[in-house]
C-alpha cells in the first residue's frame, strides 16, 4: 500500500530548493512512497525541470499562491494565509488526501495551523512539540520543546503518555522509560506543577521513573523526557550551544599547528565517526503529537539530507499510526480516572 506526504515546499531558509531535492531522492529510497509538492507552481516545475524530473504519479504538485514567512505571527498566518502553502499542505492531511504532512516552516504558524485544521485527539488539550536528542546509549524523546511555555500538571502527563506512545512506536519498545525533567531527582525538589504532575505520572499506566535532572538527558536514563515548552525549549537550545562550542574548540586544537594537523589526520576516523553519530541533521524533524494527523516540523535552516530525515520520521509514524496508538492510551488513561481536571 503506498502512503502519500505533503510536503510543504516554499518553508524554510533553503526552499524550495532542498525540499525539491530532499523529494527526490525520498521517492528513490522508499518505492511505495508518493508525495505532494505544495506551493508556487510555476516556480516548482521550473525547479523540477532543473533536476531533470518532473510530476507524475509518485510526485504530484498542489498550487498554493501564498507562503508563510518565518518571522509572520502566527495569527495572522491563520487568518490571512488560507492558500499558503503550510495551510494547504494541512489541509490536504485532514481530507486524507496525504497521511502526514511536513514544513521547514514558522514554527508558530505551523503548530496554530495545526491545531486549528486537524483540531486536538480527545484528552488532550494542547499538542506538543516533540524531537529526538542523542544520548551515550542511543537517543531519548524530549517534549515539549517550545509549544507550550506553561503548562498544568495535567498536560505534563499528556505529554508523558504521547512521548511514550511515540517511543513505543518509534523503537519498538513496548515499555518505555519516562522520566520528569526536574531540579533534583529527590520528592522534595521541585515546583507544585512539577510535584503534581509526578502524582499522577505514578498512577499512570505507562512506565514512569521518576524525576531526573538535565544531565541524566543524555546518559540515556529515560526514553522519554517530559518537561514544559519553557524547560525544554532552553535545554535544547543550550545544548546546541554546547556542541557548537565544543566543535569550534576542536578545529582550532586540531589546526594549531602542522603537528596538531597531522594528529588530526590520524584520529580522521574517530572523528567522523563521532561527528556521524551526533549530527544533529540525522534528528532532524519534530513531531506536532496530540493532533487528528501526523505533522512534522523541520528546522528552518535544514539541508536536503536533513529534511530527508523529516520525510523518514513523517513516514514511519505513518506506518506506526501514532495518533491512533496516542487515543488508544488515552482513553485507557480516562477510563482510570488518571486525567481529572485540576478544577474537580
Amino acid at each position: 500500500m503506498s502512503i502519500t506526504l505533503a510536503l510543504d515546499a516554499m518553508g524554510g531558509d533553503h526552499a524550495p530548493a532542498i525540499v525539491l531535492d530532499a523529494a527526490i531522492e525520498a521517492l528513490r529510497r522508499h518505492p511505495r512512497l508518493q508525495l505532494v509538492l505544495v506551493g508556487e507552481e510555476g516556480l516548482l516545475r521550473k525547479e523540477l525541470g532543473r533536476r531533470g524530473t518532473s510530476s507524475g504519479d509518485r510526485l504530484r504538485i498542489r498550487h498554493a499562491s501564498q507562503v508563510v514567512a518565518m518571522d509572520e505571527s502566527p495569527a495572522l498566518a491563520l487568518r490571512g494565509k488560507k492558500d499558503s502553502s503550510m495551510r494547504v499542505a494541512i489541509d490536504l492531511v485532514r481530507d486524507g488526501t496525504a497521511q502526514a504532512c511536513i514544513s521547514a516552516g514558522n514554527t508558530g504558524a505551523l503548530m496554530a495551523t495545526a491545531k486549528f485544521v486537524l483540531k486536538t485527539l480527545p484528552g488532550i488539550d494542547r499538542p506538543a512539540i516533540c524531537t529526538m536528542i542523542p544520548t551515550t546509549t542511543g537517543h531519548t524523546h524530549m517534549l515539549d520543546l517550545g509549544a507550550n511555555v506553561e503548562c498544568s500538571a495535567e498536560h505534563l502527563l499528556q505529554f508523558a503518555v504521547m512521548g511514550s506512545v511515540l517511543a513505543s512506536a518509534v523503537d519498538n519498545n513496548p515499555s518505555p522509560r519516562v522520566g520528569l525533567l526536574n531540579v533534583g531527582a529527590e520528592a522534595i525538589k521541585g515546583n507544585d506543577t512539577v510535584k503534581a504532575a509526578a502524582r499522577l505520572l505514578e498512577v499512570s499506566p505507562i512506565n514512569y521513573i521518576g524525576y531526573i535532572e538535565g544531565d541524566d538527558i543524555y546518559k540515556g536514563v529515560a526514553d522519554v523526557v517530559v518537561c514544559d515548552g519553557f524547560v525544554g525549549n532552553v535545554a535544547l537550545k543550550a545544548s546546541e550551544g554546547v556542541a557548537k562550542m565544543i566543535s569550534g574548540h576542536m578545529r582550532e586544537a586540531f589546526g594549531r599547528n602542522i603537528f596538531t594537523r597531522l594528529a588530526a589526520l590520524v584520529s580522521l576516523p574517530v572523528l567522523k565517526s563521532i561527528k556521524h553519530r551526533f549530527d544533529p541533521r540525522r534528528y532532524n524533524g519534530a513531531s506536532l503529537l496530540g493532533l487528528h494527523g501526523i505533522v512534522v516540523k523541520s528546522h528552518g535552516g535544514a539541508d536536503a539530507y536533513a529534511f530527508g530525515h523529516a520525510i523518514d520520521t513523517a513516514l514511519h509514524e505513518v506506518e506506526q499510526a501514532v495518533p491512533s496508538r496516542i487515543d488508544s492510551q488515552l482513553e485507557i488513561l480516562l477510563a482510570q480516572g488518571a486525567m481529572m481536571r485540576s478544577a474537580t
